[in-house]
Order: structure tokens, then C-alpha cells, then sequence
């Protein structure tokens, strides 16, 4: 009860840095939740084309002019050289030249040439589909009937088909999307927080007075580590419970899901490998002047490699590489898997699973280097 009671002094010391790193939870993770909302909603785009047409206004030419009008928004100019400046500025995607004589020698099976000039964009290669759809399916019927007009209604009757879009995920993709950017971003906040106080903490305990009094004494060294990991994470389950609050406030009912619930849970195996961290760092300084430094370093610097600022998936694979020595890119990589996956079953849950089991190794690992570096400590002193 004695080291409890001094740590519940020393912690009390510390309310600045703990609010100052949930203001900067609610504004940025907000923040960054608002911009980046999808919307799942289809919506047919149209390329913007010009045609010039050098052949007669009849039978297939007609026919193909006007599909081409009916699936793009058409442009009209006056000489080549507006076309190209329309080109140029983007006015427009796509131009098609129709030469002399196209409807008669596409009739006659001779495969007339269309020239084009694009931009080779998105919506270039948009118009180009539609026009190469058209000719493909006018090749078709030129062989069964020959008829222009007949062949033109058949046409037609094909192209007017609507085909209907129906989005079959269930995924609620807007607010997993808000879910994942915040328990991103609290990487670095758990982190920052839980290194700033703990050190701070453990320092206040590394006193040449007092240590020379614990080592002294008949508790043993073992005993100490323990007591003051438990009080420690007793802060750490504080510092995480109050994330997990903010959680419900921003996201809002998402968080009551099956889906919310594995965040949770990841954020807290998270929060006790950031509890490690910290009381490892905590028994190698002592320099209290120090600890800004290395929550510099390890809070952002994790934070950036691993994709809590910047995401996973615009970061160079060299750097993700590197990434995976860190317990922060478990975490993240939970956290992007989480917003992919449908449904919650043990079987799509596996890669969650591993990952977890990665952090509570890191976890492990932590706690073996404390007691050996406490242990060798003493003995040197």
C-alpha cells in the first residue's frame, strides 16, 4: 500500500500532460473522421466527347452518333483547332473522327477506321469502351442482317437494357471507416500518454533516497516491479477506459457492434503493450528533462511508420517493412483488417487473432527485459 499511495501522489502531478493528449484525441481523431467519410452510393459518370462527322447523316453512322450522344455529354466546335484546345484545358475527353463513306463500307464488311484523339484519362477511356461496345455489336448483326435499319433497331434494343446496381456488401463502410481512423490515431495518444506519466512516475521512485530505502528494505525487487505495474496499470485502464468513452461520443452507436467490440478489445491489448513499453523505458531513465524526447521519438515516430497519421496503404512498402518491428503496426494492421471484414466469425477473425497474439508477445518480451534490467541494476548499485 505504500508504493500505491506514493504513485496515486506522483500521478496526481500529472493531470496536464493526460488532458493535453485527449484534446489532441478529440480534435485531430475528429477531425480526421469527419474528412474521411465515404459514401457508397453508385453514380454513372459521362465522358465529354466531340464527334465529326465526314459522312452522311444516315443508317449506322446516324445510329452510332446518337448512342454516342445518348451515353456522353457532347461538345460541338466550329474548326480542329478549338477541338484541340477543348483537348488540352480538359473542356473535353474524347474526339471521333467519322470519314467519308463509313456507313457504306462498314456495310460491305470492310472495317472502316474511326480516327480518335483523347487525354487518356478515366473518362477517355470511358468513351472509347462505349464506342468499341457499338462497333462490336454492329459487326455482329451486319452478318445476320442486312438491313440498316434493322440492324440500328437491334442495336438499340440491346444498349437500352438497364443493368441494375445493386451493392450486395453489407458493410457499414462509412462509420468503419470513422472507427478505424480514431483507434488509429490513439495509438499515439496511449502511447504518448502512457510513456510521459510512466516515466515520469518511476523516475520519481529511481530517487537516489528513495531507491537506496527500497533496496534496503525487505521487499524484494521482484515485489516492487510488480506493485508498481499493477499500479500503473491501474492508469493505463484508466487513460484507455476514457479513449474508449470519447469512442462512443464521437462515433455514436457504431461502437455497441460486433465490430466496435473488436476495436475495444484490440485498443486494450494495445494499451497493456503500451503499459510494458513504457515501464521499460521508465527502469532504463532516470532523466525526467528526457522523457519528452522519447515520447517524441517513439510516440510519433511509431505513429508515422505504422500508419496511425498517414494510412497503411499510401506508405512505401520499404517503411512497412521496417514497420513490423514495432508493436503500433500490429495494432493499426488490426484495426484496417477490422473495417474490410463483412461478417464476425471465428474464421475471418483469424488474421485479427495473430495479430493480437503478436502484441501479447511484445507484451511478454517487455516485462522479461524490466526484470532483468532491474535486476542487474540493483546488483551494480
Amino acid at each position: 500500500m505504500t508504493i500505491f499511495k506514493a504513485f496515486l501522489k506522483i500521478l496526481n502531478k500529472c493531470k496536464a500532460p493526460i488532458i493535453m493528449y485527449t484534446v489532441i484525441l478529440v480534435f485531430f481523431g475528429g477531425f480526421n473522421m469527419t474528412t474521411n467519410e465515404n459514401s457508397t452510393n453508385f453514380v454513372e459518370s459521362k465522358p465529354k466527347i466531340t464527334i465529326v462527322n465526314n459522312d452522311k447523316d444516315e443508317g449506322i453512322t446516324e445510329s452510332l452518333i446518337d448512342f454516342l450522344k445518348e451515353k456522353s455529354d457532347f461538345v460541338q466546335f466550329e474548326n480542329e483547332e478549338e477541338i484541340n484546345d477543348a483537348l488540352f484545358y480538359r473542356e473535353i475527353n474524347y474526339c471521333i473522327y467519322i470519314p467519308e463513306h463509313f456507313n457504306e463500307n462498314f456495310m460491305e464488311g470492310l472495317n472502316p477506321k474511326l480516327e480518335t484523339k483523347t487525354t487518356n484519362e478515366y473518362s477517355s477511356t470511358l468513351a472509347e469502351m462505349n464506342l468499341e461496345k457499338y462497333l462490336r455489336l454492329a459487326n455482329i448483326y451486319r452478318t445476320e442482317f442486312k438491313s440498316e435499319e434493322e440492324i440500328a433497331k437491334k442495336i438499340a434494343a440491346i444498349l437500352e437494357e438497364n443493368i441494375t446496381v445493386q451493392m450486395t456488401s453489407k458493410l457499414d463502410t462509412a462509420n468503419l471507416n470513422k472507427m478505424t481512423t480514431y483507434f488509429n490515431f490513439t495509438n499515439y495518444c496511449i502511447l504518448a500518454g502512457a510513456i510521459y506519466v510512466i516515466c515520469l512516475i518511476l523516475s520519481s521512485f529511481k530517487n537516489e533516497h528513495v531507491f537506496k530505502r527500497t533496496t534496503i528494505s525487505s521487499i524484494n525487487y521482484k515485489t516492487i516491479n510488480r506493485q508498481l505495474l499493477l499500479s500503473n496499470s491501474l492508469f493505463a485502464l484508466g487513460l484507455w477506459f476514457v479513449y474508449i468513452l470519447l469512442g462512443f461520443i464521437l462515433i455514436g452507436s457504431s461502437m455497441f457492434t460486433s465490430h466496435g467490440l473488436i476495436y475495444i478489445i484490440n485498443s486494450l491489448i494495445f494499451t497493456m503493450n503500451a503499459l510494458t513499453i513504457a515501464f521499460l523505458i521508465g527502469n532504463l531513465v532516470k532523466n525526467k528533462e528526457a522523457v519528452n524526447g522519447i515520447v517524441n521519438v517513439i510516440a510519433l515516430g511509431s505513429s508515422f511508420l505504422c500508419g496511425a497519421f498517414v494510412p497503411m496503404e499510401w506508405l512505401p512498402s520499404s517503411v512497412l517493412n521496417i514497420a513490423h518491428i514495432l508493436p503500433s503496426y500490429w495494432f493499426i494492421k488490426n484495426n484496417e483488417i477490422l473495417k474490410t471484414i463483412e461478417s464476425i466469425n471465428l474464421i475471418s477473425l483469424k488474421p485479427v487473432f495473430f495479430n493480437m497474439a503478436i502484441l501479447l508477445s511484445f507484451s511478454i518480451l517487455f516485462i522479461i527485459l524490466t526484470n532483468i534490467i532491474s535486476k542487474r541494476k540493483r546488483k551494480i548499485n
